[in-house]
């Protein structure tokens, strides 16, 4: 039997140095499956790297819970859904954090919480109600990591609301340097490119690709008549009149 300190360090240093990467994300959620007997302690190792390490970080874990949530499911561990659906309003707390240190991740949730709903992890008043909470964070300070200083100048044109304070290490909102930026502006685009992926994938069974197709097109109309007779004469390099008088009008 494994030591449970040492699986809880291991599964710690995996989500510290998770990337934007599918791989490494899956990686992370095979280490927790495999074992599944720890997973509340697990669960409890998820919660505290969110609210400890850097925003680049937690928009990581973030994405790493959706292929946790997958793979649980997939092989029938379903604790680790239930402790991922108890705590979701806490984890996005941690995600995008109210004060306006997590703006830079309210997209990061906004894209990632349709994925959940359709794993049935989150019920669709769920994430209306996150959507609702984010809405108002999204237009906060923007994140102290990526600004070369607080806003001080800011605060006289909102009088209601407190200047945020600077970052502690005790809080975990570390300042961002130069790398940490460039790596962040790297991961957004891989894990926009992912979403692209998932957008356009299918399940590959019979014929799901043409329906797919076949339902995102739209009805062949006069439109289509013009466009495919304009291009017709482009190809064979001839003018319109000289397309028609060769093969009669189009009707």
């Amino acid at each position: 039997m494994a030591d449970p300190f040492e699986v809880r360090m291991r599964f710690t240093s995996q989500l510290v140095h998770l990337n934007a990467s599918v791989n490494s994300a899956q990686k992370a959620a095979h280490y927790a499956i495999k074992y599944h007997d720890m997973d509340e302690d697990l669960h409890s190792c998820i919660l505290e790297q969110l609210e400890k390490n850097n925003m680049n970080n937690r928009a990581n874990i973030f994405f790493f819970i959706e292929q946790l949530c997958e793979l649980a499911q997939r092989e029938n561990h379903l604790s680790f859904v239930a402790m991922i659906r108890r705590d979701i309003f806490r984890i996005v707390d941690a995600v995008a954090p109210s004060d306006g240190s997590g703006a830079a991740n309210v997209k990061v949730v906004r894209k990632g919480l349709p994925k959940l709903e359709q794993l049935s992890v989150l019920t669709s008043e769920t994430v209306a109600e996150l959507y609702a909470g984010l809405k108002e964070r999204d237009v906060s300070q923007s994140h102290p990591g990526l600004s070369p200083s607080n806003n001080a100048e800011g605060s006289s044109s909102a009088p209601d609301r407190k200047p945020v304070a600077a970052p502690t290490a005790s809080s975990g909102l570390t300042k961002l340097d130069k790398r940490q930026i460039e790596q962040r502006i790297e991961e957004d685009r891989e894990r926009h490119k992912r979403l692209k992926e998932q957008m356009w994938s299918v399940s590959g069974d019979g014929y799901d690709e043409a329906d797919k197709l076949w339902d995102e097109t739209s009805d062949f109309g006069e439109d289509d008549l013009i466009a495919a007779r304009e291009e017709t004469a482009d190809m064979m390099g001839l003018s319109l009149e000289e397309l028609d008088k060769e093969f009669g009008k189009m009707p």
